[in-house]
């Protein structure tokens, strides 16, 4: 993949992964459209740099994806690389939790069916231009589940297999996968111990970005993969904790 002169569109642009990413792509001369739920830290993230487009856009929601589909159709026909970030995680037991079905839909509509939606919406655009990708971040959790959040690992699963399947499919579009270890943002705050910085993140996947590794294995996620392989026994007891 060529790491300049992209027009990159990234979801949850301004915090965690998504402002890592972006802040990368910048250092590498690229032009981002951030798009994320917060107006005032799409605003804050916009004024360190004139390149960066900022979008309000909840993507769990079908109207504010097509207004987002349509800016790009109208105003960035040049959009070449889609990364699709946004996600969020709730832990809770499923037999206990009284906002269960509530919960069960937002993780679904966010983590899952947005970046499905998102990739239909856009791979016209996408297949037009050169360079052209599309970056699903999953997790770990994809590879093994753990017990606190079986929704959240049940959409990461999804996700990595959509993407090996689409990869299948896809000639000129290209695409990739981050799946990483537990990363130290807002959303993992309290949680788990061991955590990888989203600038370290950001510096992996653009190596294996540059190379073409479509499954980039991020931290500890690599080990996992390897003890899930020889004994998925033992893989099931690390994250059960």
């Amino acid at each position: 993949m060529q790491l300049h002169n992209n027009k990159i569109l990234i979801t949850g642009a301004t915090s965690g992964i998504g402002k890592a990413l972006t802040k990368k792509f910048l250092e590498l001369d690229n032009k981002i459209i951030a798009v994320g739920r917060n107006k005032k830290k799409l605003e804050k993230l916009s004024k360190l740099d004139q390149r960066i487009i900022p979008f309000k856009c909840d993507v769990s929601k079908q109207e504010e994806l097509d207004k987002l589909t349509l800016f790009v159709e109208q105003q960035h026909k040049d959009l070449n690389i889609l990364i699709n970030n946004a996600g969020i995680q709730y832990n809770y037991n499923f037999s206990e939790e009284p906002q269960l079905l509530y919960k069960i839909e937002y993780e679904l509509s966010t983590n899952f069916l947005a970046p499905l939606k998102l990739i239909a919406l856009l791979l016209p655009t996408l297949k037009v231009n050169d360079n052209s990708a599309i970056v699903n971040v999953s997790s770990g959790l994809a590879i093994v589940p753990k017990s606190q959040a079986p929704v959240y690992c049940g959409t990461k699963a999804g996700i990595h297999i959509f993407s090996k399947a689409l990869r299948y499919q896809l000639k000129k579009v290209k695409v990739f996968e981050i799946i990483p270890s537990l990363v130290d943002t807002a959303m993992t705050e309290g949680r788990g111990k061991g955590k990888i910085s989203p600038q370290k993140l950001a510096d992996e996947f653009i190596k294996a970005f540059k190379k073409n590794k479509y499954e980039v294995n991020i931290g500890k996620v690599k080990l996992l993969r390897i003890i899930n392989r020889i004994s998925p026994s033992i893989a099931d007891k690390i994250m059960k904790g």
